[in-house]
């Protein structure tokens, strides 16, 4: 079981100040909701969900030991929301062998204001993948997008995510994919520890 630390901050050259801190269901029911909805969330498996639906599922994450969810900001801004759960305590963990230091997540990228930014989505799961991977516990991250969200999928595979098979959870046939974090530290430019 991991314990959600308080926040994690970076600044990014030519894109601004990045903040990750916990959920706060009350305080970002508005945010949540109003992005889970939209049609271009509908993998996120929510766009039916009631307000009090969402913040009943925010606040049952908020409950549990074994998955966090994240609100991300660009200079104060709410940006993405990001969610982090321990394989072996998740469906997924029982459709592949899990291996010690895998670690699971889930994001997804606000809907843009004002048009697209190249590097946008880029730059933000660099920044996640780094506050993921700053334990030297975390050995792989897993991620299972929707079988069908090919964008998910090229994201993540841009990102050095190898693709696994794909297996069916009780919502979705997802894709599994996965990153080491030697590949993600060398990719980087840190030193691998």
């Amino acid at each position: 079981m991991t314990t959600a630390p308080a926040s994690y901050s970076r600044h990014v050259d030519g894109f601004g100040e990045v903040d990750i801190r916990p959920v706060r269901p009350a305080e970002d029911i508005d945010v949540i909701y109003d992005w889970v909805t939209r049609e271009r969330s509908r993998f996120w498996g929510m766009r039916e969900a009631s307000r009090e639906r969402v913040l009943e599922i925010y606040e049952y994450l908020d409950s549990l030991d074994t998955h966090h969810a994240y609100l991300t900001r660009r200079d104060g801004r709410p940006v993405a929301l990001f969610q982090t759960y321990e394989p072996a305590a998740d469906p997924v963990g029982e459709c592949y062998d899990v291996r010690p230091g895998d670690f699971g997540i889930h994001l997804m990228i606000a809907p843009p204001d004002g048009g697209a930014q190249p590097g946008f989505t880029a730059t933000l799961l660099d920044t996640f993948l780094a506050f993921v991977l700053a334990d030297p516990g975390r050995l792989r991250v897993v991620a299972e997008p929707d079988a069908r969200n090919d964008r998910a999928i090229a994201r993540l595979t841009r990102a050095g995510f190898v693709p696994g098979p794909q297996v069916d959870l009780p919502e979705k046939r997802a894709q599994l994919v996965f990153l080491d974090r030697t590949v993600f530290l060398e990719r980087a430019g840190a030193p691998v520890t």
